[in-house]
This record gives C-alpha cells, sequence and structure tokens, in this order.
C-alpha cells in the first residue's frame, strides 16, 4: 500500500525550476538584428551563405587544401573528441534515470572479542560470510535528475557548436593562407618585371652618361631605385613560404612537409559573383558562437532546476535479497534475508540550497548576457567585414582604372617609340609607371581577398 501511495504522488509531481525557452527581451530577438545587413549592400546580396563557400572561388587546388585540412587538422579533431567526451557525459546523466543495482560478497574467519563484552570466557571462531544484492530506483519526484540530463544535453549540444566554430576557423584559415601565397606569387612577377625595366633603364642611362648626354649622379638615383623595388622582394617571398608552412601544419603536417608544388601558384583567388551573405537572421542561426552561448543559457536555465529539487524530498524505491551467517548455515532459512520499501532523504540545511539556488540564478543572468554579448559580436564582425570588403573593392577598381590608364600611356609610348618620336628613357618611364600600377592593383587584390575570406568567416560559412 505504501508503494502505491508513492506511486500515485509520482504522478502528481512536476519538474521544479524554470522551463527554458529564449527570453523574449534577448537581443536575438531584435527586430534590428533579423533584417538585411547596412553594409556593404553594393558587393553583397541577401542570397544564403553555401555550406562550402570556397567553392565560389572556383579553385580546384583551394577545395583540395580545404577538403585535406578539415579531414586532418589537429584542433578538429580535439574538438572531435571533446565531443565524444560530452557524448559519455551526457550518457553518465542518463544513468541517473535508471535503476542502482549492486552485489557484495565476502567471507571471513572470524573471532569476537571477549573483552569487548566484559567475558573472561574464549568465544568460539566461526567463518561468517555475506552475499547479497541490491537494487534501488529514484522517483525523481521533482525532476532533478530530469534537469540535469536537460544541462548535459544542452552543454553536449554547446561542445557540437564549438566543433563547428573550429570547423569555420579551419576552412577560413586554409583559405586566407592559399591566397596569402597566391597573392605572394602574383606580387614577386610584378616585381620581378619592374625590377627588370628599372635595369634597362640603368643600362640606358649609363650609355647616356658615357655619352655626355645626362649628369653622373643620375646612375645612383637608378641604382638605388633597383635596390628599393629589391628590398620588397624579400617580405614577399617570407610570405610565401609562410603561407605554405600554414597550410602544411592546418592540415596536421610538420612545417617541413609543405607541398612544393603550391608555390606555383602566381593567380590571386577570383569571386565572380556577389557575396552570399543572407540577413541577420539567418547569420545568428547559422554562427557557431552564437549558437553555443544559446546552448550556454539554455544548461544554465536547467542548473537552476537541479538545484532547486534539493529543496525537496528524495524518494527512492529499494530492495535487497542476500544471505549472512556461518558458513555451515549457507543459505538456509536462518541465514537469508530480503527487504523491500522506500528510502527518503532530505537535505534540511534550507539556507545552503537557497544559495545554491540564487547562485544558479546569477549564473543565469551571466549566460543570457554573455548571449546578448555573442549577438552583437556576431552582428558586428558582419557589418564590419562587409564595409571593409566593399571599401576594398572599390579601392581596387580604382587602382585598375589607373593601371589601365598607365598602360594604355605605357602602348601610345611605344608607339612613339617605335616612331622615333620618343626616346628610350620616356617609353621606360611610361612601362615603369604601368608596372607600378600593376604592383599597387597586385596588393590591393590581396587585401580584397583577405576581406572576402574575413566577411565568409563573420558569415559563419563553412559548417554543415
Amino acid at each position: 500500500m505504501m508503494i502505491a501511495a508513492i506511486c500515485v504522488a509520482c504522478a502528481g509531481c512536476a519538474e521544479v525550476g524554470p522551463d527554458y525557452k529564449v527570453p523574449p527581451h534577448a537581443l536575438v530577438n531584435a527586430p534590428a538584428a533579423h533584417g538585411a545587413f547596412v553594409s556593404g549592400t553594393s558587393v553583397a546580396s541577401e542570397a544564403p551563405v553555401p555550406d562550402h563557400w570556397w567553392r565560389l572561388f572556383d579553385d580546384p587546388t583551394l577545395d583540395r587544401l580545404i577538403e585535406s585540412a578539415l579531414a586532418s587538422n589537429v584542433d578538429l579533431k580535439a574538438a572531435q573528441a571533446n565531443l565524444e567526451r560530452s557524448d559519455a557525459l551526457l550518457g553518465l546523466a542518463r544513468t541517473a534515470r535508471e535503476p542502482s543495482i549492486g552485489f557484495d560478497a565476502s567471507t571471513n574467519y572470524t573471532q569476537q572479542s571477549a573483552e569487548a563484552s566484559l567475558s573472561h570466557v574464549e568465544p568460539p571462531r566461526h567463518e561468517i560470510y555475506n552475499t547479497g544484492f541490491t537494487i534501488s530506483y529514484d522517483l525523481d519526484l521533482f525532476g532533478g535528475i530530469r534537469r540535469g540530463i536537460e544541462a548535459a544535453a544542452a552543454d553536449r549540444e554547446a561542445v557540437v557548436a564549438a566543433r563547428d566554430l573550429v570547423r569555420v576557423n579551419v576552412a577560413a584559415q586554409t583559405a586566407r593562407a592559399y591566397s596569402d601565397l597566391c597573392n605572394a606569387g602574383n606580387e614577386i612577377d610584378i616585381l620581378q618585371r619592374q625590377i627588370s625595366v628599372q635595369e634597362r633603364r640603368l643600362a640606358l642611362t649609363r650609355e647616356l652618361i658615357a655619352n655626355g648626354r645626362a649628369p653622373s649622379f643620375n646612375q645612383e638615383r637608378e641604382r638605388g631605385a633597383i635596390e628599393d623595388s629589391r628590398a620588397q622582394l624579400a617580405p614577399l617571398q617570407a610570405k610565401r613560404m609562410n603561407a605554405v608552412f600554414s597550410l602544411a601544419t592546418l592540415m596536421g603536417q610538420p612545417p617541413a612537409n609543405y607541398d612544393k608544388a603550391l608555390l606555383a601558384c602566381h593567380t590571386p583567388l577570383e569571386l565572380k559573383t556577389l557575396l552570399p551573405a543572407g540577413d541577420g537572421r539567418t547569420l545568428l542561426s547559422r554562427r557557431p558562437d552564437v549558437r553555443a552561448a544559446e546552448r550556454h543559457l539554455a544548461a544554465a536555465t536547467a542548473d537552476i532546476g537541479v538545484e532547486t529539487a534539493a529543496l525537496y524530498p528524495d524518494i527512492k524505491i529499494g530492495a535487497s535479497i542476500g544471505s549472512t551467517g556461518a558458513a555451515n548455515s549457507f543459505f538456509t532459512p536462518l541465514t537469508n534475508r530480503f527487504a523491500v520499501g522506500p528510502m527518503v532523504s532530505w537535505d534540511l540545511h534550507r539556507s545552503a540550497i537557497r544559495d545554491r539556488i540564487a547562485a544558479a540564478q546569477a549564473q543565469s543572468r551571466v549566460s543570457l548576457a554573455r548571449f546578448d554579448s555573442t549577438v552583437l559580436t556576431a552582428l558586428r564582425e558582419t557589418e564590419t567585414s562587409l564595409d571593409n570588403y566593399a571599401s576594398a573593392l572599390d579601392r581596387l577598381q580604382r587602382l585598375e582604372s589607373a593601371r589601365d590608364s598607365a598602360r594604355a600611356v605605357d602602348e601610345r609610348t611605344d608607339e612613339l617609340l617605335r616612331g622615333g618620336r620618343v626616346g628610350g628613357l620616356e617609353a621606360l618611364d611610361a612601362q615603369r609607371t604601368w608596372l607600378a600600377a600593376e604592383n599597387a592593383v597586385a596588393a590591393a587584390q590581396s587585401d580584397v581577398n583577405n576581406d572576402q575570406i574575413s566577411a565568409f568567416l563573420a558569415l559563419g560559412g563553412g559548417w554543415q
């Protein structure tokens, strides 16, 4: 009858603590966070960001590098192992809803102490044994265990989001390293052509000096210009090597194992379409750090229920069966035993429990504030990256226009040179000016590629 009464009482109990839902006043629900982005409207569209955004560059080598990094990156392996650990912890939390079963067995040869019983007769010696099974089941009347499972599940989902964040960063880092490699190669090519023109100009200047048609200091000026250009080669070569070292480590290899074939890349990445950016709503649902912050808030809310459940009694139903006694009476009616009934434990130190509840509630407010902060950071990073991209693209287009003008002047001057209407120095000056403009375009193209990749990173692209 007592067990039946407990079961009836259990049916009428509910989980204590707040049921989780995203607070209506959280910034993720703000209308201004859901609309179109205010920056980069001329360079971005509201099309959704594709999972494999790097394929928009239409570069098979880049596709291969990123897929290899996603398969072999050591940080991703650590993130996956951390997820497996979280899976195990969630499984451990769920076992609290299962019956607890135990078995014990012992035997010893013993003699009681005569002095302990104030006796002066030596007591007999016996072989004593004890064996039995125990089973108990926590009714979880007030949902403390269920809230614990809820918190563990939310923590596990936060770890999934953290793993996705690593994936997003690995894809962006690989794309950026490859972009640096190719852009450095392009800038080196242009700079070497520029040095070649400067050397030809130096040779012509020497002839003019030898014939008394130019002052001697012109030679030093031309030589200084050549050395200045050569000084720019070393940083670009270092940038290219640093990029291949980064690519090797991103793919789980020592830097010494870098792929030498990658050094053949001299063509910058090119995005032939508007950058697909979506809107604020899709951004906040896609960014892994936003999802992780929301799941941490859910776990903190569930923890309030875990602590609140401690205000109420914890009731378990238990049973045991076994045998205890002298070995010569093993498993006889005199040694067999059993027990069945409820067990109640109740912590009556109320002030300590309420302090833990207050701490859990404060932690929930901390998690909400961090969630809001993460949302603001995501929106700011996206707006900033789109604004930087638009600015860099506008600068590139203007530099390309200046380069095209310089190239037209070079072509016209070359025609005049062939017609004998201008001298060699004028023609070389025009070519040098064109290559200087080409060099500025190459540097600007590198900035554009970096801003494109930064925008995709801010948009949270790269996970499935």
